[in-house]
């Protein structure tokens, strides 16, 4: 009976053993696959690097990947034909700056990661900007690309009602009527009106007693602007 049971507790010890062990390989395969793989990957390629030196082929420490520049954009129409154009990039890279798809100057980043593009010519109508970083023989993407309208021509402004000069009663209730160009805004006495797509607007005002000076002021996003004065009476 000693033998017997001295057997049964060998066999569970030999089980106990063999699950312990069987654990221990899975646990094994798993850290070998994990990173033992990309160990070899990295000891593999760091040889074959310094293969590559041994045999007199020259190493440089240019970057694999060149991050596109980054343009500023404070405004997006102007009134003048040359602007500034500035943006952050890496040091000791060199900038290539685009306009409606034409290269149109390149320089070198400066010490603090900043560049600017002095006096950069615009075309009428809308232009788009945009800048490539080339550090030797490796080249960005585009960076993000500025939208900028260059009008060189004050808004069109036609005032339909009243007409100057002209004399009310009884309502003091007045209605400015008029056209301007599209996308441009309208004031009547500095208050502004109500603009349509197709640049027609409107402003309601309470006339006083008397004479009433009305100034309405059409202006585009660059700043032009359109003026004109009139008067109209109003008696009660």
């Amino acid at each position: 009976m000693a033998n017997s049971r001295l057997s049964r507790r060998e066999v569970r010890q030999s089980k106990k053993k063999l699950i312990y062990s069987l654990g221990g390989i899975i646990i094994v395969l798993i850290l070998l696959v994990k990173f033992g793989i990309p160990l070899l990957t990295q000891f593999s390629l760091l040889v074959a690097g310094r293969s590559q030196s041994n045999d007199g082929t020259p190493t440089t420490n240019q970057p694999s990947f060149i991050a596109p520049p980054v343009l500023n954009q404070s405004f997006t129409a102007t009134n003048s034909a040359q602007i500034t154009v500035s943006g952050t990039a890496q040091n000791k890279e060199q900038i290539k700056l685009y306009v409606n798809d034409s290269v149109v100057d390149t320089q070198d980043v400066q010490s603090d990661g900043t560049f600017s593009f002095q006096n950069v010519t615009l075309k009428n109508g809308e232009n788009t900007i945009q800048a490539k970083a080339k550090m030797n023989d490796k080249e960005s993407d585009f960076s993000n690309p500025l939208t900028i309208s260059y009008l060189n021509k004050a808004p069109s402004l036609d005032v339909n009602s009243p007409s100057d000069g002209q004399s009310f009663s009884k309502d003091p209730s007045l209605t400015i009527k008029g056209k301007t160009d599209p996308d441009a805004k309208v004031t009547v006495n500095d208050f502004q009106a109500i603009v349509n797509d197709d640049g027609s607007f409107s402003y309601n005002m309470q006339m006083q007693n008397g004479d009433n000076q009305l100034k309405v002021i059409a202006m585009d996003a660059a700043g032009n602007k359109t003026e004109k004065d009139l008067k109209v009476t109003y008696s009660q």
